[in-house]
């Protein structure tokens, strides 16, 4: 049995130990094409190769950092300047606004210079027929005392024997007053009639001041509208190129995108293989390890059998 035993053990060991042998082969084998890959021009050609798309890629990758941060500050910029053009925008038009009430206050003011002129031209053909009826009566009145002072001397002729009865200094009274009262009514109607003059001429200049405020309004307003045109279209412009700029951007972004997506898909398989041959190689030593073990452990057998059979039969 103990024969048997060991003819068995000597068969197992010599199947591990070809096993080792062949593994050990194996194993050389391996490490000689990993040398070979790693010594070969074809293999360091590859790995150059690869690490410098991989630096290309990296390069690419800050330059396409580089772009979007520029035209980030771009957008930033553009972005401000269309927000000066709005509060421009903003300014013009409460400018526009201002210069617009300012015009419907002229045309106010100007309407009512009108209204007092004409008022000011009936008033004037007013006092102008108040002085013809004031002519008129006293021309009347003056026929009038003349005709009478005429009858009154013919009966004072007629009255021969009384001549110190007639005393004229009533009729002379009269005509003193009636000649203060022509000549108070003859002022009156020069100093209305100068201080109508005097308002129509103010009201003339009120009336070219309007017009020339008017007529500053309207340039103003037409200047106002010429650069409200010109910013609008500035305005316009500007958000075609941003939009313009977004665009290309954003092709860039995804262009970059499906690049680093490939770059990592790449990495992952290069991961996965190096993780398949370190696992392979794991194994091997595994393996290696355990044979290992079991050769040491036949050995001690070998070597405990043969020290039992040397020893003496007793």
């Amino acid at each position: 049995e103990e024969s048997l035993q060991m003819w068995d053990l000597n068969k197992r060991l010599e199947a591990y130990l070809a096993r080792v042998k062949f593994l050990e082969e194996e194993n050389e084998v391996l490490r000689a094409e990993i040398q070979s890959t790693k010594s070969s021009p074809a293999g360091d050609s590859w790995r150059v190769k690869y690490e410098e798309e991989l630096r290309a890629l990296r390069d690419a990758l800050d330059h396409a950092f580089r772009e979007k941060c520029t035209a980030e500050l771009a957008r930033d910029n553009l972005y401000e300047e269309v927000q000066q053009v709005k509060s421009r925008c903003q300014k013009e038009q409460a400018a526009r606004e201002e210069a617009k009430k300012q015009l419907s206050l002229s045309r106010k003011e100007l309407e009512e210079e009108r209204r007092a002129q004409i008022w000011l031209k009936e008033r004037a053909v007013q006092l102008e027929k108040e002085v013809e009826t004031l002519l008129e009566v006293h021309e009347e009145e003056k026929a009038g005392l003349d005709q009478e002072i005429t009858s009154f001397s013919r009966s004072l002729e007629s009255f021969r024997c009384a001549p110190m009865a007639f005393q004229p200094v009533e009729v002379e009274d009269y005509c003193k007053r009636l000649s203060e009262i022509w000549k108070g009514a003859v002022e009156t109607y020069k100093t209305e009639v100068s201080q109508l003059e005097g308002s129509l001429c103010q009201a003339k200049e009120n009336l070219r001041k309007a017009v020339e405020d008017n007529q500053q309004s309207q340039l103003q307003l037409q200047h106002l509208e010429k650069d409200l045109a010109g910013l609008k279209a500035r305005k316009e412009m500007l958000e075609e190129s941003l939009a313009q700029q977004w665009q290309e951007q954003r092709g860039e972004a995804e262009k970059f995108q499906l690049a680093m997506e490939a770059l990592e898909q790449e990495q992952q398989s290069l991961r996965m293989q190096i993780a398949r041959v370190l696992e392979d190689r794991q194994q091997l030593m595994h393996l290696k390890m355990s044979l290992s073990l079991e050769v040491a452990t036949y050995r001690t057998l070998l070597e405990a059998e043969s020290t039992r059979l040397q020893m003496p039969a007793g």
